[in-house]
């Protein structure tokens, strides 16, 4: 039996979305056929040519209407567009200088509404920056196509969605099927030519579709058309973040004459039973978490609790038939924190699976993505890292988990220096007590140049209200050890949770603003808060001074759930001044401003004090304190022992010892007689990611005062092993 996993449009262009990467490798492990095709990347690039602008453009003429002036501007200079359409695409996947100024010259590119007003670019790269440069004009190209062809030709277009409305709190899926029944749009011809390709080259028996997000649904049910329409005995399957979330309730029958199977959860089991089903080793109830229609009626699939497949066998992707030099990096802003989505290739894998902390009142917590917590140990981690970079080449590493656990990263980066193995990683956490100064110096160290997390309301009467698990003065103080450490941060921010009062609103985007002025986070993003059918909230809305309205289900998807909240504000008057607002403090716009000023309408001013985050920076440790059970780690070169020559006398030889580190920026010295001297070196010998155990505090304290009959406490509040805490020397 030969499989193949599909990747519907769209998702993203810089790297493969990992899903069907992480499925191959299960199956394949299991014996099975397995090939698969982002599905996405291969119409950008079949819209985004020569060929295929000149498609656009004769269905552009085809559309009647009368074109607005920036369409006109357009259409009239499409010659220019299509001579360099190839040119840009080339750049943005292979990042060729010379292509670079080319692209930076100006008149090479036509100049549209987004390119006119892609103003001080100098600000932002400098005179020499010209690959950033030209990636970034050439985004501002491809978009200024997209905005024509949604305007021309699909209104539904767009990098990373395809018909996204439609699927929306889509409680009935009749909609759905009548917009698939209408005629082939532009899109719809190129997903059907690609499909057709895809069946000629694989000769599939089985196809499955991921679909991660609403945005993916349509493209992903057009290629299931496409396929019922050739070939009827092709079985096809769909699972994925969408499905998973939206259709625990799915009770339509309509959706199966485009599909055979629909699982839910983690698709690595429910995805063999079905292959073995098929080769007739199994009955239909050996399927897990599989919906299928059955003589016109909707049935279910459970399994038991024991179907889930260990992230020992999970989590980690083969890439081996996915191209990674089509995939483009893709530049939406400057900010170079927020560039990390699009911007770069990234070897997508797990250091867990699951979220260990499952608490947080808004979070699908009853769901399986969230409450099946479990990794494996930092070897297997570091292993999985080594193959991936073998079979792509890339050492850049974008860890997807829903919030990495602190001590597995601890681990992790441990095992990274112990091999001497140099990669990039970033990766999403929880702003929580346990990344202490120490323990941020060590994920810098490792590899790690930034992290996203939520700082959501920015309030502690709400974070409490959300069960996070962290409060304000925390979260400033592990945000000031990662600034410290270097590395880059970015926050998901939340408005409109139940209760939150315009006060709170305000407040908290001051003290967003004030990140951004103490350089704590480099970028965030606000949503709006949504009430999820999986939530604590939704299981008990009164504690939540809620009221649910206009919840009932249909018969397809089921998860948003509309509510009042008449203890809170009127939240959505606040959508557009707190997305303008961070949107300039990502440019370094604006930063000093009232924040106000960001409203077209009157608010109350903010309570908190113009300091109250630089006072709180201020007072957060630079370096970890020492508790007898943290384990002590030594960063930094082995330091050389220089001993005075013999000819001077043995008092003044034993007073003028010296440990010379190589620091950063100096040399280090540190002073002491012989014998203490060569105690130290011994322990920060020991104390090296590759000595295997490391010491205890605890330990190191009772190996000094054993060998030299006094107090450790002295020496470590003394001014020499200071130095060696600011050099180098961590607790963790």
């Amino acid at each position: 039996m030969k499989i193949l996993l599909i990747t519907p449009p769209f998702t993203q262009l810089n790297s493969p979305y990992p899903a069907t990467a992480f499925l191959k490798q299960f199956l394949a492990g299991k014996g099975e056929k397995v090939n698969q095709k982002d599905l996405g990347l291969d119409l950008f690039l079949s819209i985004f040519s020569k060929n295929g602008l000149e498609r656009v453009f004769v269905h552009s003429r085809d559309n009647k209407e009368k074109l607005d002036r920036q369409c006109r501007k357009i259409e009239s200079a499409s010659r220019r567009y299509i001579n360099c359409i190839e040119s840009v695409v080339s750049f943005l996947k292979t990042r060729e200088s010379g292509l670079a100024y080319l692209i930076c010259r100006d008149g090479f590119l036509p100049v549209g509404k987004r390119l006119s007003q892609a103003v001080d670019l100098e600000w932002a790269f400098g005179t020499t920056g010209v690959i950033d440069k030209a990636c970034y004009l050439s985004t501002l190209f491809l978009e200024e196509i997209s905005d024509f062809i949604r305007k021309r030709i699909i209104p539904d277009f767009g990098f990373s969605r395809y018909a996204e409305r439609l699927a929306l709190s889509a409680t009935f899926f009749e909609p759905i099927h009548q917009a698939l029944q209408q005629n082939n749009s532009f899109l719809d011809e190129i997903i059907s030519e690609s499909i057709h390709r895809y069946l000629d080259q694989e000769q599939p028996n089985l196809v499955g579709f991921t679909i991660p997000f609403p945005g993916c649904l349509f493209g992903a049910l057009k290629s299931c058309m496409v396929i019922k329409q050739r070939d009827t005995s092709i079985k096809t399957v769909l699972g994925g973040g969408y499905v998973n979330t939206e259709l625990r309730e799915l009770e339509s029958t309509l959706i199966f004459q485009y599909c055979d199977y629909i699982t839910l959860d983690q698709g690595e089991l429910p995805l063999l039973r079905i292959i073995e089903h098929l080769k007739d080793e199994k009955n239909l109830d050996s399927l897990v978490r599989t919906y299928t229609c059955i003589e016109n009626e909707v049935q279910y699939w459970p399994g038991t609790e024991k179907d889930v497949v260990p992230f020992a066998d999970s989590g980690f992707p083969d890439y081996e038939d996915l191209d990674l030099h089509e995939y483009l990096s893709i530049m939406e802003l400057t900010n170079p924190m927020h560039r990390l989505w699009n911007d770069g290739k990234w070897n997508k894998m797990m250091v867990a699976q699951g979220c260990y902390w499952q608490k947080c009142s808004f979070c699908d917590t009853s769901l399986s993505y969230i409450k099946d917590y479990d990794t494996v140990g930092a070897e297997t981690l570091v292993n999985r890292i080594e193959q991936l970079i073998a079979q792509t080449g890339l050492t850049g590493f974008h860890f997807v988990d829903e919030a990495a656990p602190p001590s597995v990263l601890k681990n992790l980066a441990i095992e990274l220096l112990n091999r001497n193995i140099n990669i990039s990683w970033w990766t999403n956490i929880r702003f929580e007590k346990n990344y202490t100064p120490d323990l941020c110096r060590l994920l810098a160290k490792s590899g790690c140049i930034a992290v996203s997390g939520g700082l959501e309301t920015v309030s502690d009467r709400l974070l409490d209200l959300m069960n996070k698990g962290v409060n304000l003065d925390k979260a400033v103080s592990v945000l000031s050890s990662f600034n410290r450490a270097g590395i880059m941060v970015h926050a998901y921010l939340m408005y409109g949770f139940p209760t939150q009062t315009e006060q709170e609103t305000i407040d908290a985007l001051e003290i967003v603003r004030q990140l951004f002025e103490n350089s704590l986070i480099q970028s965030c993003f606000w949503h709006r808060f949504s009430l999820t059918a999986h939530s604590a909230i939704a299981r008990n809305p009164k504690a939540y001074q809620v009221k649910i309205t206009g919840s009932e289900k249909g018969t397809f998807a089921w998860n948003d759930l509309y509510h009042q909240d008449p203890k809170g504000c009127e939240h959505g008057d606040y959508a557009n001044g707190l997305e303008k607002a961070v949107y300039n403090f990502m440019h370094g716009i604006g930063i000093e401003y009232n924040v106000a000023s960001w409203f077209d309408f009157r608010t109350v001013p903010s309570t908190i004090s113009p300091e109250f985050v630089s006072l709180l920076t201020k007072s957060t440790p630079k370096t970890s304190k020492a508790k007898e059970h943290h384990q002590v780690l030594w960063l930094g070169d082995k330091p050389q022992l220089l001993i005075p020559h013999p000819g001077r006398s043995k008092k003044n030889r034993t007073a003028s010892c010296k440990l010379i580190i190589n620091g950063d920026h100096s040399d280090i010295s540190i002073k002491s007689d012989e014998q203490q001297c060569r105690w130290i070196l011994e322990i920060l010998d020991s104390a090296t990611p590759a000595s295997g155990v490391l010491l205890t505090v605890k330990q190191v304290a009772a190996a000094y005062e054993q060998k030299f009959d006094q107090s450790f406490e002295l020496l470590k509040n003394s001014s020499q092993w200071q130095k060696l805490e600011r050099n180098g020397l961590i607790y963790i």
